[in-house]
């Protein structure tokens, strides 16, 4: 039985972020809720920048719908490992900010990310995501590496 009730994990889709969904669907199992999230931007004026800036990465702020689909595949990939209490929840916002609040709001005792981004140049200079929430969250904080 996991000693953690509730267990909030983040995910962009990235394989990297997959894997983290995987183990904390390995330690929520059939006991603890898993809260699988996933943060995007609305569709706006204000995405175009965004995604100027982000490349590669743009589907993190195109709207909803690609969001929908990393919830799917994400809750498949929890529950192959385990997992039997799963939440789907789309956040609006920027990573971070979103996964400290849907912590807060459903009193989440362990959040789990993806170490994608910690160790790299960008992430030294402008902050991560695993890196900012390691700091800032008000629970227990899994950082799963995946990625070299």
């Amino acid at each position: 039985m996991s000693a953690y009730q509730t267990v909030v994990v983040g995910t962009d889709g990235s394989e990297s972020s997959m894997k983290a969904v995987e183990r904390a669907g390995a330690i929520a199992g059939e006991a603890a809720q898993l809260v699988i999230a996933c943060a995007y931007f609305p569709n706006d004026r204000s995405a175009g920048g965004a995604a100027d800036v982000l490349k590669d990465e743009a589907y993190q702020v195109t709207g909803s719908a690609p969001t929908e689909e990393i919830l799917r595949t994400a809750k498949e990939r929890a529950s192959g490992a385990g997992a039997g209490n799963i939440v789907q929840r789309p956040i609006k916002g920027a990573p971070v900010d979103a996964l400290l609040q849907l912590v807060t709001d459903v009193k989440a005792d362990l959040l789990v990310v993806g170490n994608r981004g910690l160790n790299s140049i960008a992430g030294r200079l402008l902050g991560s995501v695993p890196a900012d929430v390691a700091r800032k969250s008000a629970c227990d904080v899994l950082i799963v590496h995946t990625t070299n």
